[in-house]
């Protein structure tokens, strides 16, 4: 019955750090590296992420500074960030590439938040589904004899406590970015 318990926890940290990555990409006032570390690069005949193949900095709260490691992919790098959903042109500047990026306007900011709550609403249907086939097992465990009615109710009292713990863990962390997101 604890296994049930203890894998749904592992599931549900899983959630949680896939929201964590997923919305580091989210744009807030100052633009981050991470924004384009996951871009697919075709070099050498391999796909490979942008991270992999050049040191990425931000000298300025809106610009991106991509350095390849090899001058002779600057092209493929370019190509890349050009057929990325970035919605913007790179400008490339000797063996560097440059990124600027506008501000965010209002609009703009609205419409990050909606993406952002999309995606927290994605991570708290993950969970439940989780937390459906835990329910499950725990049920047939009980069935199958091998856990007593009141510890299949117990079980399923933990782990809906667990299941609320982690559905305000993803409020929190929505509401952390949408406060970066948010702020001018």
């Amino acid at each position: 019955m604890n296994s049930a318990i203890d894998k749904g926890k592992s599931l549900f940290e899983k959630t949680i750090e896939f929201l964590k990555s997923d919305i580091s990409n989210l744009r807030t006032g100052r633009v981050a590296p991470s924004l384009v570390e996951k871009v697919k690069v075709m070099a050498y005949g391999v796909s490979s992420e942008l991270l992999q193949l050049a040191a990425i900095s931000t000298p300025e709260p809106q610009t991106i500074v991509i350095k390849p490691w090899d001058r002779n992919i600057l092209k493929d790098i370019e190509r890349a960030i050009s057929t990325a959903d970035l919605n913007i042109n790179p400008i490339v500047d000797g063996d560097i590439i440059r990124l600027n990026f506008p501000s965010l306007t209002e609009e703009s900011r609205k419409e990050l938040v909606k993406i952002l709550h999309k995606k927290l609403e994605d991570s708290r249907v993950s969970v439940r589904q989780q937390r459906e086939k835990i329910k499950d097992e725990i049920v047939a465990l009980e069935k199958a004899k091998q856990i007593s009615e009141d510890e299949k109710f117990q079980a399923l009292k933990d782990l809906d406590n667990i299941v609320h713990e982690y559905n305000d863990k993803i409020k929190l962390i929505g509401d952390q970015k949408e406060q970066e997101i948010m702020k001018i």
